[in-house]
């Protein structure tokens, strides 16, 4: 009788962050997509499983070889599962944000780094891996898109709340402390409409998080490459909603943001970050430099007009803040017509002009890799501002947390957002939110009650 040959072994491994591990809650927690794609990419003759830390701790489960993506403040855990399968023998694959920027450090840690994209290596990956002639480094190139693989979204735990999906890929803006054009190289593509009309249609969730870095970008071929997505789910009558990164440009075009709304956009997340134009010329938001501060209000207004919510994520900590900043921002963001805010400290990614800037200063605090990745989240201190001490910057921020998401404070925007609105469905969608940023006030509370947020042991 003939012998079956034994599938092989897929495990692909999506690690969690100990220290932010409660930070969101499971509402909020976005599917690992790149994972998914790999799986897709992955011959048939294989098994494939994902393991999420999002909603369980590893376990080691036997593997021909493995691949696992990280954030860089995830990417010691991953050092950490790597080193239980190498130490077993079996091949260990890493590949994601953090080891494109850091290739030289991840490769210390396992057999093989993925550089760039996968789509355009990891068919070679497996393919070398089945002749025993695994490579410890390959780069994918900046595709264009063409034939983009969707993921296999049943491999995908079925506890996540939302679907997710790409039409983009990249950014058309240069800001100083953002890591999406090293990784991108500066270019801005997009993908085939009936590809992703046919991908939004497979998912089988109602919720999608459109993933893209900015998905309105700017100039009129990205203006209508957006703006036939949104016809075609019309037209498809696909009856989703969603969410997505924009930039303030979308101010400027009430007919995308019509359309964008008709088509199911529920809530936008803009980077406002300061409402100061000297923060704003320190960290290269150009956008908002040259509309101003005073268009932010006008934005708002536009969007409430065809009721969708607005996200506006601000920094705390820039490098030329100075205390009373801190207290302006808080106040501002207090009284300002965002339906949702969020504030993050700022945090110099590897990869950006800001982490070079920093680095060389020598006003990193977090320092010691890779075990100190694990605080590069935007919640965590890791550097030290020019004007601002971080332990007073700590303390501050415990105040803006708590003053920002009290309960007074969510149900006060709760009810603004559905008069501005018009639409209860969108005051939840802001509201739900919320309770996301309430949740890391109370994290940030107990944290700092028991050993202070900033330790860094």
């Amino acid at each position: 009788m003939e012998k079956t040959e034994r599938r092989k072994r897929l495990v692909l491994i999506n690690p969690g962050n100990p220290i932010s591990k409660n930070l969101l809650r499971r509402e909020s927690l976005q599917p690992p997509l790149g994972l998914g794609i790999v799986a897709t990419l992955t011959p048939a003759n294989w098994d494939v499983r994902i393991i999420d830390e999002n909603f369980r701790r590893f376990r080691f489960k036997e593997a021909d070889l493995v691949g696992i993506t990280a954030l860089t403040s995830t990417v010691y855990r991953a050092y950490e599962i790597a080193a239980e399968y190498r130490s077993r023998g079996i091949p260990t694959v890493l590949g994601g944000i953090h080891a494109t920027l850091m290739t030289e450090e991840a490769s210390l840690y396992v057999d093989t780094v993925v550089v760039g994209e996968a789509e355009a290596t990891w068919k070679q990956v497996i393919s070398d891996f089945e002749e025993g002639n695994l490579k410890a480094r390959y780069y994918g190139y900046a595709s264009d898109l063409n034939g983009f693989t969707s993921a296999r979204f049943g491999l995908f735990h079925p506890g996540y709340i939302f679907g997710a999906i790409q039409t983009t890929r990249g950014c058309p803006m240069n800001c100083d402390f953002c890591s999406v054009p090293a990784i991108n190289h500066h270019s801005y593509r997009l993908r085939d409409v009936n590809e992703v009309l046919d991908e939004l249609e497979a998912i089988p969730h109602r919720i999608i998080y459109i993933v893209d870095d900015n998905i309105i970008g700017t100039g009129k071929t990205a203006r209508e490459h957006s703006l036939a997505i949104f016809r075609g789910m019309i037209d498809r009558k696909l009856n989703k909603e969603w969410f997505a990164y924009v930039s303030l440009n979308v101010g400027k075009d009430e007919e995308w943001i019509k359309l964008a709304a008709e088509s199911g956009c529920r809530m936008v997340l803009i980077g406002i970050e300061s409402e100061k134009p000297a923060q704003l010329k320190q960290s290269k938001k150009s956008m908002n430099l040259s509309m101003g501060p005073e268009s932010y209000r006008k934005v708002v207004r536009l969007l409430h007009k065809y009721k969708i919510c607005v996200l506006g994520s601000f920094i705390f900590g820039m490098e030329n803040d100075r205390p009373e900043d801190l207290t302006d921002r808080m106040e501002y963001m207090r009284k300002s017509p965002f339906d949702v805010t969020q504030p993050n400290i700022m945090t110099p990614f590897p990869g950006t002009p800001l982490f070079d800037r920093i680095k060389q200063a020598g006003r990193l605090i977090c320092n010691d890799f890779p075990k100190d990745w694990r605080h590069f989240h935007g919640i965590h201190i890791v550097y030290r501002p020019e004007f601002i001490e971080p332990a007073l910057l700590e303390k501050e921020m415990i105040n803006i947390f708590a003053r920002l998401f009290s309960s007074r404070q969510l149900i006060i925007r709760f009810f603004r957002t559905w008069w501005n609105t018009k639409s209860l469905r969108t005051a939840l969608w802001a509201y739900n939110t919320n309770l996301t940023y309430k949740n890391i006030s109370r994290v940030i509370a107990v944290a700092n009650n028991k050993e202070g947020l900033y330790n860094n042991d």
